[in-house]
C-alpha cells in the first residue's frame, strides 16, 4: 500500500541508533505515524522538526502496519517557529489537541487550521486568540462543540455574555445575569460577527471556557491531564497580549508625555 500527502511533523521519536518514528498531521489521512530511516542523520534531522512542513510518501504490506515514511521538505519554519515563546508552547500544545483525536482519522479543517495558525504563531499578539479558535475546533470534531451563536434561553443573537456549563450553549447578558456567577464569560471576540480583537482579560476568559469543557468533557474522562505545553502558552500569550495593548497606549496620540 502507498499514499502521498503534504503532512506537519507533530514530533519524533527515537527507534534504534539511527532511525525515528514521526508523527505527523496530514490532512487527508489525518494523524499518521511512520518509521523514518536515517531520521537521525545531519540531513534529515532538520527536516524532522516539530511545525516543518513536508511532503510525506507512506508505504506498507498492510493498511494496519506501522510503514515507513519517505519525506521532502516543502517549508522548513522550525527555526522561525523557536522565536518566541508562544510558538514554542503552541506547536506542542496543538500537538498534544491533536492526539486526542483517533490515528488516522482525517479532519481536514484541522490540518487547515493548523497550517495557518503555524504561520502566524510567531505573533504573539494574534498568537492566543488563533489557539483559543483551534480549542474550540478540536472540541467541536470530538463531540463537544460550543452553540456561540445565539442564546439558549431567549433565541436572541445579540449581547451575548454568558455560556452555560451545562449545556454548552450561549446565553445573553439579560438572561444570565441572575445567574452571573454560575456561568462561563463568553469573550467578547469570539461572539458571531465579532470585529474586536482579543484583550488580556477576554483572553483569559477564553482559556477559562476552553479548558473548562476540555476538562469535563476530554481529560478527565479519560483521567489524563492537559498538556503542560497549553499552560505555558497561555502565559505567554496573555504577557504578549498585555505588552501589546501597552504599546498601543503609548502610541496613541492623545498621551502627553511630560517633559
Amino acid at each position: 500500500m502507498q499514499w502521498q500527502d503534504h503532512a506537519i511533523i507533530l514530533g519524533v521519536k527515537r527507534l534504534g541508533e539511527t532511525s525515528v518514528v514521526a508523527e505527523v498531521m496530514t490532512r487527508t489521512r489525518g494523524r499518521h505515524m511512520g518509521l523514518v530511516r536515517s531520521g537521525r542523520s545531519r540531513a534529515m534531522q532538520p527536516v524532522l522538526q516539530a511545525g516543518n512542513l513536508v511532503e510525506v510518501t507512506w508505504r506498507a504490506r498492510l493498511h494496519e502496519h506501522l510503514g515507513e515514511f519517505r519525506m521532502e521538505p516543502v517549508t522548513l519554519r522550525a527555526a522561525r517557529l523557536m522565536e518566541t515563546a508562544t510558538a514554542v508552547y503552541g506547536v506542542q500544545a496543538m500537538a498534544a489537541l491533536l492526539r486526542l483525536l483517533p490515528e488516522r482519522d482525517p479532519h481536514p479543517h484541522l490540518y487547515d487550521a493548523l497550517d495557518v495558525i503555524l504561520e502566524n504563531l510567531q505573533n504573539p499578539a494574534d498568537a492566543g486568540e488563533l489557539f483559543v479558535r483551534f480549542e474550540l475546533a478540536v472540541l467541536n470534531d470530538l463531540g463537544f462543540g460550543l452553540d456561540l451563536t445565539e442564546c439558549a434561553a431567549t433565541g436572541v443573537r445579540e449581547d451575548l455574555a454568558f455560556v452555560s456549563p451545562k449545556s454548552g450553549r450561549a446565553v445573553c447578558r439579560a438572561a444570565g445575569m441572575p445567574w452571573a456567577d454560575k456561568m462561563l464569560a463568553l469573550p467578547p471576540f469570539l461572539s458571531t460577527g465579532a470585529v474586536v480583537a482579543a484583550d488580556r482579560e477576554s483572553l483569559s476568559a477564553a482559556f477559562r471556557l476552553t479548558g473548562f469543557f476540555l476538562h469535563r468533557h476530554v481529560y478527565e474522562p479519560r483521567g489524563i491531564e492537559i498538556a503542560a505545553a497549553r499552560n505555558g502558552f497561555m502565559q505567554a500569550a496573555l504577557k504578549a497580549v498585555a505588552v501589546a495593548s501597552l504599546d498601543d497606549d503609548l502610541a496613541s496620540p492623545g498621551l502627553a508625555v511630560k517633559g
